[in-house]
């Protein structure tokens, strides 16, 4: 399984690498929202829609969503409020999570779960596409968001195989181990150090920086663990097998529908951004 995921993430990370960097927003904002319509029929799945008009009806009423959000890219002053509703949001989510203690499997469809698909993954388009539009460095700052989550991940996965010991949601994630988070939460300091320095911060900046990035991957780990307690309440594995040794689409974005709208809001409060 191991070197399945690897093997998969080193042929995808180039093509993900020239895209962000390369490609013009509008192009990059269109190929992001094909890979939300895959999430989409995925959540859906989630959600309880198992026909394949339920699916793509999901998809379509998600495609509006995104188109009607779209035009708050040229509208800064909504796009932090949207944003701080969101980041709340994920908040109420983790008081959730701390209560969450299993369940039977949940059987048909959810009409609060497709809405909280929405919730997740229209604002997440939003923040990427947000990120790629900045003048000069949105490119950079698009692929920065990435290589934080990456490495927060490697953190994760070496620090929880090598002194993982006390499980950090067993009732939603058995192998995720708080060590693992604290290696993650390690990664992310690392990255914070490189964007500070590559920001120009002051010195008086860089705990503003590294706090932002902890932040970032700490609600990336909400993000990851909500996609699991819908799998878990729907007894399935991953979310779908588009993705050889990942899973499917979702199951690789999880913790960046998180993590964006985190990053974008502090960058706009910090006034870097917007």
């Amino acid at each position: 399984m191991l070197k399945q995921r690897v093997l998969t993430a080193l042929a995808l990370a180039p093509l993900i690498v020239t895209g962000v960097l390369w490609s013009p927003t509008l192009y990059l904002a269109l190929a992001l929202a094909l890979f939300l319509a895959i999430c989409g029929f995925e959540w859906a799945r989630l959600s309880g829609a198992n026909g394949p008009v339920g699916q793509f009806g999901y998809i379509l009423v998600l495609g509006l969503c995104v188109a009607a959000v779209a035009m708050l890219l040229e509208a800064p002053t909504l796009l932090l409020w949207l944003f701080a509703l969101v980041v709340f949001w994920w908040m109420v989510v983790l008081m959730r999570l701390r209560h969450f203690r299993g369940g039977a499997v949940v059987e048909g469809f959810s009409l609060i779960q497709s809405l909280e698909g929405i919730i997740v993954l229209v604002p997440a388009w939003l923040a990427w596409v947000t990120l790629h539009q900045v003048p000069e460095q949105g490119p950079q700052l698009l692929l920065f968001l990435l290589i934080l989550i990456w490495a927060a991940d490697i953190g994760a996965y070496f620090a929880g195989r090598r002194f993982g010991r006390t499980k950090l949601a067993p009732e939603v994630s058995p192998g995720k181990t708080r060590e693992g988070v604290y290696g993650a939460i390690a990664g992310s300091l690392i990255c914070g150090l490189f964007f500070a320095w590559w920001q120009g911060f002051s010195l008086a900046e860089y705990p503003l920086a590294l706090l932002l990035c902890v932040l970032t991957v700490i609600f990336s780990v909400i993000g990851d663990l909500f996609e699991s307690v819908l799998k878990r309440l729907r007894n399935m594995k991953d979310s779908g097998a588009l993705l050889p040794g990942h899973g499917g689409m979702l199951d690789r974005l999880d913790s960046l529908t998180a993590a964006g709208p985190v990053f974008v809001l502090g960058l706009m409060l910090m006034g870097k951004i917007g």
